[in-house]
This record gives structure tokens, sequence and C-alpha cells, in this order.
């Protein structure tokens, strides 16, 4: 209806046409800014959860994958190295894992919570390098002595290691080897990154 030459009803019409426009824009024009704030796919890769299928894995076994940027093993490990871990432990700076290095589930002899799977990231605790698995067969090679019943052997500043990453004494590592939080789903799926509270 027009009044004085003036249509309020197309008035109102056109500003609520103007009004839902620039909502939809500012909305358009939000869009790309909140998402900017989001993390980039390629940083949610580097932090999540990785699934491994242990179910090939061989006895004796290890095999590596990354997580975080970081090397991490799954070992198998036998019989003899199971029965290693009580040999060894008067020989150990923390035999009982007291140190936090790793979640409460994995605060026992084996550091797992399934004995025969060792879960640890393949970084000495001194300076960061990759330590090797040495058998006990292959101890000469590395001057380890006759008794070495086995583990992992840092080549850079002589670290050692039994099959559970527990750290001997006297050597320059100061503590024992990240065990990385992880569950197991089913059968044969490890979850490395993620335990049953969630991604850590």
């Amino acid at each position: 209806m027009t009044y004085g030459g003036v249509d309020h009803g197309r008035r109102r019409f056109l500003t609520a046409t103007t009004s839902v426009v620039g909502a939809v824009g500012a909305a358009y024009a939000a869009v790309p800014f909140v998402t900017s704030w989001q993390p980039s796919a390629r940083a949610k890769a580097i932090g999540a959860p990785i699934t491994v299928d242990y179910s090939k894995i061989e006895p004796g076994q290890l095999i590596v994958q990354k997580w975080r940027g970081k090397p991490v093993w799954i070992l198998r490990r036998t019989e003899a190295a199971l029965a290693s871990l009580d040999a060894v432990a008067e020989q150990l700076r923390d035999a009982g894992s007291e140190e936090d290095q790793q979640p409460a589930y994995a605060r026992n002899k084996h550091r797992s919570r399934r004995p025969e799977l060792l879960i640890l990231v393949g970084l000495c605790t001194h300076l960061g390098c990759a330590p090797s698995m040495v058998r006990p067969a292959e101890a000469g090679q590395f001057n380890l002595g006759s008794d070495w019943q086995g583990g992992f052997f840092c080549p850079c500043h002589g670290s050692k290691f039994d099959f559970a990453g527990r750290v001997y004494n006297s050597v320059p590592a100061p503590t024992n080897l990240q065990v990385p939080p992880h569950r197991f789903e089913g059968e044969h799926l490890l979850i490395i990154g993620e335990d049953e509270g969630g991604i850590a």
C-alpha cells in the first residue's frame, strides 16, 4: 500500500530480501575464515592413530611403523625373549618400570598389554638415536659379551635395553624406551596412538 508516494510493502520486502542476501553473504565469507582455524589434513594425519594388522608378524620379527613422525617398533617376542626378562632384571636401572615411560596398563615386566607383543617408540632416550635389535647369537658383532640375553643396542653411545625396552645400568640412556598408548581391536588389529580413553 502506498502512502504519500512511499510503498511500505515493497520497502519491507526489499529490506527483508537485502537482509537475507547479506546474511548468506556473511556466512559464505565466514566459512573460509573459520575453516582456516581448523588443523590441516596433514596436521591431523601426523597426530592421528594408526592401525596395524599384526597377524602376519612371525615370532622374533620386528616391524616398524611411523606415528607422529617417530618410528614405532612392533615385536612379536619369542618364548626365549620372554624368558630373558627375568634373567636380566638385576642388571636394569628400572626393572619395575617405575619411571613414567609407559601407560599404566604397560607397567609390568613385559611393558605391554599382551606379553608376546612389544610396542615401543624406537628412539634411544639418551639423544634420540635409533637402536638396533640384537639377538644373543649376534652379541659378538657388537661386543656385548657372552652373557647378552638379547634386546636393543644403541650404536651412538652404547646404551642397552632388554627385550622389554628396559634400560641397563651404567649406560648413557637415563630411562626405559617409551611405550606409546595403544589398544587392541578384534583378533588382529593394533591401534597405536589411542587407548580405551580415546586419542592420546
